[in-house]
């Protein structure tokens, strides 16, 4: 396997949690502010449908459950109405999956803005 920026073959580097093999899986995307993968996690990974190497953990759970509906991502209500994401993988899409939540970051401040206070 090449490095296609390089042309080179991957080289192990040295990272927060240790050294990494540039040819794992989720290589491509080094954890970062917009992308972490906790291989580590026992649940790991926890939705189906995205590629391990995509699978991102940053929003292990997800910001926009308070959206309801207007979440835009797979989800369903269970028999006593509780909102469930187990099929939504949309926030783990990688930086798409950033890119999403980020895209409704206006909502979520609006729900979590100051009230007015009581007189």
């Amino acid at each position: 396997m090449t490095d296609e920026r390089h042309g080179a073959a991957p080289e192990a580097r040295e990272g927060e949690f240790g050294v990494h093999d540039a040819s794992e899986p989720g290589a491509q995307h080094p954890n970062s502010a917009r992308f972490f993968a906790n291989r580590d996690c026992e649940y790991f990974p926890c939705h189906e449908g995205v590629d391990e190497g995509e699978f991102n953990c940053l929003l292990c759970y997800c910001p926009l459950y308070a959206l309801g509906p207007d979440c835009g991502g797979n989800f369903s209500y269970t028999k006593r109405g509780r909102k469930t994401c187990v099929n939504c993988n949309l926030p783990h899409r990688g930086e798409s999956g950033v890119d999403h939540v980020m895209a409704h970051y206006e909502q979520l401040a609006r729900l979590a803005g100051e009230r007015p206070k009581a007189l």
